[in-house]
C-alpha cells in the first residue's frame, strides 16, 4: 500500500503532473475547488495514470487544503512514485 503526498493546484488548463513540490508530487487539475470536485478530479486522474480503479485510491487528508495525502492500494510507494513521475 502506497501513501503518497500530493500538491493540488485547482482551475488549470489543464490536467497534468508537473514535477514535484517539496516531498509532494505536483499536479495541476481542470477542475475547481468547489464542493469536492477537485478532489473526485484528482482521483480521476490517478486512476487513469496508473490504470487501476478509482475504488483503489483513497483521500486520507487534505479534503480542503492543496496539500493531499493519498492511499493506494496495490502499490509501493516507491512504485506508485516512480509510475507519476516517470522516473
Amino acid at each position: 500500500m502506497a501513501i503518497l503526498r500530493f500538491h493540488v493546484v485547482p482551475n488549470a488548463k489543464q490536467n497534468k503532473m508537473t514535477g514535484e513540490h517539496g516531498l509532494a508530487i505536483k499536479i495541476k487539475l481542470h477542475a475547481p475547488a468547489l464542493e469536492g470536485k477537485a478532489n473526485t478530479a484528482l482521483r480521476a486522474f490517478l486512476a487513469e495514470e496508473l490504470k487501476i480503479s478509482e475504488q483503489r485510491i483513497r483521500l486520507i487528508r487534505g479534503q480542503k487544503s492543496r496539500e493531499k495525502l493519498i492511499r493506494i492500494e496495490g502499490l509501493s510507494e516507491e512504485e506508485g512514485r516512480c509510475l507519476l513521475t516517470k522516473a
